[in-house]
């Protein structure tokens, strides 16, 4: 059986080998793109796209213009991972605010109807590094998840296909197992 691909946008996160070694253990391929170089399309190439966090602020539609319209444009699976999650959020008109600056394991709360954390209890500890938070859902997105400082920890749009996560889920069993519930979408 042939594996499937993931396209996984670098958004100059600090992690991208461990993000792109998750999904080669979940049993994708991966291939990496700058997130200024992306595709017009998928072409039937990828089963999945997913977005790294960033460095960069991510308001700047401008900049991530291509992106946005690639995710947009696309029917394939969407996965945001912290910054990559903000920008679609923006994109979609949603707003962020600052707060504490969180580095380390965090418990969030996250909703167990949700296909996505099918392997995963209630309560999920996931590993944080930012303090730029997402105030609330955008329109045609709704909360998933959330935790004491942050009211939208997961995000996934109405329509099932896009989804986001305030966490970054390369680090931590809990991660592991959330993006386990993403790749079982799509292979």
């Amino acid at each position: 059986m042939a594996r499937s691909r993931v396209l996984v946008v670098n958004n100059r996160t600090l992690s991208l080998k461990q993000l792109r070694g998750r999904f080669e253990e979940l049993g994708s391929d991966t291939e990496t793109v700058e997130s200024t170089e992306v595709p017009s399309g998928v072409n039937g190439r990828y089963q999945a796209i997913v977005l790294s966090g960033t460095k960069v602020r991510a308001y700047d539609t401008d900049y991530y213009r291509p992106l946005i319209d690639l995710v947009m444009g696309t029917d394939v699976p969407v996965f945001g991972i912290c910054g990559g999650m903000q920008i679609l959020a923006v994109a979609a008109g949603g707003q962020l605010a600052d707060g504490p600056q969180r580095i380390g394991g965090y418990q969030v709360q996250v909703d167990n109807q949700e296909s996505l954390f099918t392997h995963v209890k209630p309560t999920v500890t996931v590993f944080h590094r930012h303090t730029l938070y997402l105030k609330q859902a955008p329109e045609g997105f709704r909360a998933i998840g959330h935790s004491e400082h942050a009211p939208v920890e997961f995000l996934r749009s109405e329509d099932g296909r896009i989804f986001g996560s305030q966490a970054h889920l390369e680090f931590r069993s809990d991660g592991l197992e959330i993006l386990r519930g993403f790749a079982e979408l799509y292979q």
